[in-house]
């Protein structure tokens, strides 16, 4: 199959099913032979977090990350990009995030989904706040200096 493709990318605040985005995106392809996915939880932090609260603006996040997916499908030759966020009260264990790409060779997707990752961790317009164990006010969590320079590499 050929033509533009169109990436799939959805706020939500509901979980989602990593197998059945993988076969909504690769369903009657053939020039398919490779997807990489790449799921982020939600952890613990040891033991000091009962949740983290993600929020975002509704429309922005959505453009922005339609943005750099679109620019993920102008690097690499994709077949197919998929980036799941969600928003809400996520607890430990749970999904936050999932990025799907599918290319014909395995290079292309696995470039494609880091960098989409790098974009996600270090840019992408959701604030993170931290829930405690100990009931203390939790932090805004700041993107760490490791994401940046992540992202740096592909400029």
């Amino acid at each position: 199959m050929s033509g533009v493709v169109e990436p799939k990318v959805s706020i939500q605040a509901q979980d989602f099913d990593i197998a059945a985005e993988v076969a909504a995106l690769t369903a009657g392809r053939t020039d398919i032979g490779a997807v990489v996915t790449f799921s982020g939880l939600c952890r613990d932090e040891g033991g000091v977090l009962t949740a983290l609260e993600l929020e975002h603006y509704p429309g922005m996040a959505e453009a922005e990350i339609s943005r750099i997916a679109a620019e993920a499908i102008g690097r690499w030759p994709l077949h197919g990009v998929t980036v799941i966020h969600r928003h809400g009260r996520i607890q430990p264990g749970e999904n936050i995030v999932l990025v799907v790409t599918a290319s014909a060779h395995r290079q292309a997707a696995f470039e494609a989904a880091d960098f989409l990752m790098d974009y996600l961790k270090s840019r992408a317009p959701f604030w993170k706040k931290e829930h405690r164990t100990d009931g203390v006010e939790g932090n805004w969590v700041e993107a760490k200096d490791k994401d940046e320079k992540a992202a740096a590499r592909w400029r």
